[in-house]
């Protein structure tokens, strides 16, 4: 049975975090990210996951936690990494809202943040932007075919974002 959680996938730094502290702000809905959880798991950041241990490790990890959110979370806003709308179990945990922007939003949303610098250092997959966008290309047919419904957040203000969402799913 699905569970009433929603989950936030897109590619990273598209605002997964953002958006559902904004959902928290307007609804009183709970959050949770699964990077964040992944690290105090292992008491390491992502990007040091992935240099001690690799992608696949780091991938493993994220099996776990979606095991553990589908059998343990409800009623919840679950911002997740770049990667992890590839669970099996994604439809289990939820309703799946990809936030949906372009690969130069993205920077430009990143570039532009009050700490830009911290946030691209701890996205160890957006250091080459060429790889980057290799990877963006492919994702975003993936983001689409996994969502439930697509929001597109270029240029938007939160609150904007949120209503949407909410108008989607509440239909």
């Amino acid at each position: 049975m699905k569970k009433n959680n929603i989950i936030l996938i897109g590619f990273m730094g598209v605002g997964k975090g953002t958006v559902a502290r904004a959902i928290f702000k307007q609804t009183g809905r709970f959050s949770v990210d699964t990077d964040d959880i992944i690290e105090s798991i292992t008491k390491k950041r992502i990007k040091d996951i992935f240099a001690d241990h690799g992608e696949p490790y780091f991938r493993d990890l994220e099996k776990q936690c979606a095991l553990w959110l589908e059998k343990s979370i409800d009623n919840t806003i679950i911002s997740t990494g770049g990667g992890f709308y590839r669970q099996e179990n994604l439809k289990d945990i939820g309703t799946v809202i990809y936030l949906e922007n372009s690969f130069e939003g993205i920077l430009r949303r990143i570039h532009n943040s009050p700490n830009a610098e911290k946030k691209l250092k701890k996205r160890p997959l957006l250091q080459n932007l060429e790889e980057a966008k290799k990877l963006y290309d492919v994702r975003v047919k993936e983001y689409e075919s996994v969502a439930d419904f697509v929001v597109n957040v270029e240029d938007r203000a939160e609150v904007d974002i949120v209503k949407e969402i909410f108008e989607k799913i509440e239909g």
